[in-house]
């Protein structure tokens, strides 16, 4: 990326000059052609001008992660949720303070203008977050009602798009291993999973569902691996050709899996996941996987907060973020 400095070089002035014309510097006494020049270099090497954190209004913020540290760090999701919240607090200037789930006693003794959620919560812990502040913006989940805003990722049509992938390709007999998640004062129910859903659904309408082949644990490399070994147990020869994994961590723990029975990838099984975290390109083969902006989501769910704010916003907002399918080396 081009740097003032650059310019400065190419366009034979110093450094302070080409920083002052664009910023339009109304002080500054050069000649017109001299700003010509500067810009014409500018844009020759396309130069971005950064933008400086702006101040917002002198706000407190809570992030509330419903997953403790050590969870976060087995589900990398929820992290990159969290990072691209609190980097978009730092550019906005907001007063950040930052809690997890086991912190929820010590977040309800404060005191905050706006609290952004970022998981899955219960009807008690939406009521008791509205408790806190009545600037709320829930990320990855919508509680019922119309009083909140909310950031979502579509994990529906994330999973048409694998299946429509495995489709193309000819695959006919499809597998499914996924993860369930509970509220975290009720470990007895699950909370409705769309993309299991959406594969039942889906492949159910077209006649190719084969419930025999789909797993469901929870979100993490040892239930990849565990599940990705039943099903070689159960199946043997008849082991289906593609599988989708509900996230990049089940996919890692079912590549693992696969490995050690000696079964080709992709040229026998295929993998795609769900999440595209940093580490899948680096396995082996590179992973398969949707990529769900998580970072977008954060960010998106502080520009909401601003908005009520700094503008007194009351109509609230349900955005989808979009996601990509991105095809490597796990899959043909």
């Amino acid at each position: 990326m081009a740097t003032i400095k650059d310019i400065a070089l190419k366009a034979g002035v110093s450094i302070s000059t080409v920083s002052r014309v664009l910023n339009d510097d109304k002080s500054l006494s050069v000649p017109q052609q001299t700003k010509h020049k500067i810009f014409e270099v500018a844009e020759e090497l396309n130069y971005k001008k950064k933008k400086a954190p702006r101040k917002s209004v002198d706000s407190s913020i809570a992030i509330f992660n419903w997953y403790t540290e050590k969870e976060e760090l087995d589900d990398l999701y929820y992290m990159s949720i969290r990072l691209g919240a609190e980097q978009r607090c730092q550019h906005y200037g907001l007063n950040l303070v930052k809690y997890f789930q086991n912190d929820f006693e010590e977040m309800k003794k404060g005191s905050f203008d706006g609290v952004v959620a970022i998981g899955k919560f219960s009807s008690y812990q939406v009521q008791e977050l509205k408790r806190i502040s009545e600037n709320i913006v829930f990320v990855d989940f919508s509680p019922e009602g119309e009083d909140v805003d909310s950031v979502l990722t579509d994990f529906s049509i994330a999973t048409k798009k694998v299946l429509n992938h495995f489709l193309k390709k000819g695959h006919t007999d499809i597998g499914y291993i996924g993860g369930r998640e509970t509220f975290k004062e009720n470990d007895g129910d699950f909370i409705p999973d769309s993309r299991e859903d959406t594969f039942k659904h889906y492949l159910g309408e077209k006649g190719m569902l084969s419930e025999s082949s789909m797993y469901v644990g929870s979100f993490t490399v040892d239930d990849g691996f565990r599940l990705m070994k039943r099903a070689v147990a159960e199946h043997g020869e008849k082991l289906p050709t593609a599988f989708f994994c509900g996230n990049d961590s089940l996919a890692i723990g079912a590549l693992r899996a696969l490995h050690e029975e000696g079964i080709g990838v992709p040229d026998r099984v295929n993998l795609i996941g769900v999440n595209d975290i940093s580490v899948s390109k680096y396995v082996y083969p590179p992973l398969s996987s949707v990529k769900v902006q998580t970072e977008v989501m954060g960010e998106t769910a502080v520009d909401f907060m601003v908005k009520r704010l700094e503008e007194k916003r009351k109509v609230t907002h349900k955005v989808f973020i979009s996601s990509e399918l991105v095809i490597r080396k796990s899959s043909d």
